[in-house]
């Protein structure tokens, strides 16, 4: 009941990652109740079926291993004893680990989600607003040559143009799969950076690379995997302090490939019609409109059937003059008499004069979003300080304003409710364990079993180079649950020797530490050999399951030491606490039995 009480919490939350927690938590709970069931309906019935008192000699194999575990007993039960005669010592200790708990989450770097390597590479490429369609092909078959030139490239394809996803007409995309794990030697990131470096040498052109993610928040197409988006009801504000953010943001050395979305520089040609002149020869603007788009427009006029094809016919100028300013004084218009009229009689054109290429909004407000990569060994959370602290430093308006959105805005949610999310999980188990025990104290106990666990997963975690994670922080939780079964099985067993064998609180805590020391080192060892494979693991997308086999790993592994000396401890100094705040409650049971007896019997 108390481990599936951890889970609580997590069915409640909202959000993406609580629809992430609630699969985890409904699947553990499930587990739990299932193996609660059988464990106590099926498993008595096999124990009485197959359990048997065995005289036998037993063999080699059999006396090592129960000499080993004798050892391990009798060394601990020699150094619980030291334990037990300073427990001021032992008791400063627990409190330390209570201490260094808080600080090292506080200390290690937070992050959402760890980068994977699932063997596929998105990349958008970016040439001058100015450019043409042919010559962004020729710049991005360039770029296409030097991924295919990449040893671990299996495969490509792109696209470019305008019309797609906002996409302009200056942007492409290219879609890699690489090959598999075991045919290449370089990791996803590797392979972004090597293409990254040699894309350089393609003039004209830039491209930006990220690793595809199983876990992608927001729908929004980017050049690069962070979003941090600029809004202001004031257009020309926000076009004016936007590069100078950008500017900033690419002088932090934790980000990487800082790009934007504004593009403010497209050539333009503003054609403007003398309505009077056109009057006098009959024409109307809608003919001139027309015309402009037969020129340019690629109308589709009709469509050819073959057999075997189908031939679309489309109307325009020249291909080679199509990027030629002169090819609109060599167009004409059929005035009212049918004569042909030189379209620069009564048209004039200035290209004297810029326009965006597209303009962004978020929210009904125009926005421009700056994107980023993180930089190597750089968690997402020092990313977003850094973030944080360099706009506050610009001093921009209030009516400029920045937020994260996608991934990094997920990010910061989960992070403000990490402590609230640890915090519901601790009074849960409380409630619960205070309702098994009937009492405020005893389940203090208990989860005095967790601060060590904390420590381990957090210094694993660390050691290990990996940040606090939505998944290591689902690690965290889990220990909660697995860790405190240690603290149960040694409380329970001393309040049944204290009042059924007439022990002091002290022998009854001996007597249990020596007694249940070899079912939590079995409980505790299983748990941690089924972290290890998650811990271990290799190939596409093992990146996302390390994190929870690391903190796993390193919480039970350091709990198990710990708990056993300080738990005993924080038993005694809170049976004192509850005598004193409760001295009738302590009534051993044998004693009262046996005075009801004498009584019976007079």
């Amino acid at each position: 009941l108390s481990l599936i009480a951890v889970f609580i919490p997590l069915l409640l939350m909202g959000g993406i990652v609580g629809r992430l927690f609630r699969e985890f938590a409904v699947t553990v709970a499930v587990a739990v109740a299932v193996s609660a069931f059988v464990s106590l309906t099926l498993t008595p019935m096999l124990s009485a079926r197959f359990l048997h008192h065995d005289t036998a000699r037993h063999g080699l194999v059999y006396r090592v291993i129960e000499g080993f575990f004798n050892g391990l007993l009798a060394f601990y039960r020699v150094t619980l004893d030291v334990a037990l005669r300073h427990r001021f010592i032992t008791l400063m200790a627990f409190f330390a680990t209570a201490a260094l708990t808080v600080a090292l989450y506080i200390v290690i770097p937070k992050g959402f989600f760890p980068e994977q390597d699932n063997g596929i590479i998105y990349a958008i490429s970016e040439a001058a607003q100015d450019v043409s369609f042919a010559e962004m092909e020729q710049r991005q078959l360039a770029l296409g040559r030097i991924i295919s030139d990449d040893p671990d490239v299996c495969c490509w394809g792109s696209v470019i143009g305008a019309g797609q996803a906002g996409q302009s007409g200056n942007t492409g995309r290219f879609f890699i799969t690489l090959k598999p794990f075991g045919e290449r030697k370089a990791s996803a990131q590797q392979v972004v950076r090597r293409i990254a470096d040699k894309a350089q040498s393609v003039v004209g052109a830039r491209i930006y690379l990220q690793a595809s993610q199983d876990v992608r928040v927001g729908a929004r197409i980017t050049r690069t995997a962070y979003e941090y988006t600029l809004q202001d009801a004031d257009v020309g504000e926000l076009y004016t302090l936007a590069p100078k953010v950008l500017a900033k943001l690419r002088s932090l050395p934790q980000l990487r490939d800082v790009a934007t979305d504004q593009q403010m520089n497209g050539p333009t040609a503003m054609v403007t019609v003398d309505r009077d002149a056109a009057a006098r020869f009959g024409i109307l603007p809608a003919v001139i409109d027309q015309t402009l788009y037969d020129a340019f427009g690629q109308q589709q006029i009709t469509q050819y059937f073959t057999q075997l094809n189908t031939y679309h016919l489309i109307m325009e100028v020249p291909q080679a003059q199509r990027g030629d300013l002169t090819t609109l004084n060599k167009l004409f218009v059929k005035s009212a008499s049918g004569q042909p009229v030189p379209l620069s009689t009564f048209v004039k054109i200035d290209t004297s004069k810029v326009a965006p290429l597209s303009i962004a909004h978020q929210g009904q407000f125009p926005a421009v979003t700056i994107t980023f990569n993180l930089a190597p060994g750089v968690a997402l959370g020092d990313a977003v300080n850094a973030v944080q602290k360099a706009v506050a430093e610009l001093g921009v308006p209030l009516s400029l304003r920045g937020s994260f959105q996608g991934t990094a805005q997920a990010f910061q949610s989960s992070l403000a409710s990490q402590p609230y999310l640890i915090a519901a999980a601790l009074i849960t188990v409380y409630i619960i364990l205070g309702m098994l025990y009937e009492s405020y104290i005893l389940p203090l106990t208990i989860l005095s079993t967790l601060p060590s666990a904390g420590v381990g997963a957090l210094l694993m975690l660390m050691w290990a180079g990996y940040d606090l994670s939505v998944i290591a922080l689902i690690g965290v939780i889990l220990l909660i649950g697995i860790v405190k079964k240690n603290g149960i099985m040694m409380v329970d067993f001393a309040i049944t020797a204290e009042r059924n064998e007439n022990l002091t609180p002290l022998e009854a805590i001996r007597q249990a530490c020596l007694m249940r020391f070899r079912p939590i080192l079995m409980t505790t060892m299983a748990a941690l050999l089924t972290g290890l494979p998650l811990m271990l693991s290799h190939g596409a997308g093992s990146e996302l399951r390390r994190p929870l086999g690391y903190a796993m790993v390193g919480g039970l592994a350091l709990s198990q030491v710990l708990t056993l000396y300080t738990t005993p401890v924080v038993y005694l100094y809170l049976e004192r606490l509850q005598h004193w705040l409760a001295p009738r409650r302590r009534v051993h049971v044998p004693h009262l039995a046996e005075k009801m007896g004498a009584i019976a019997g007079d």
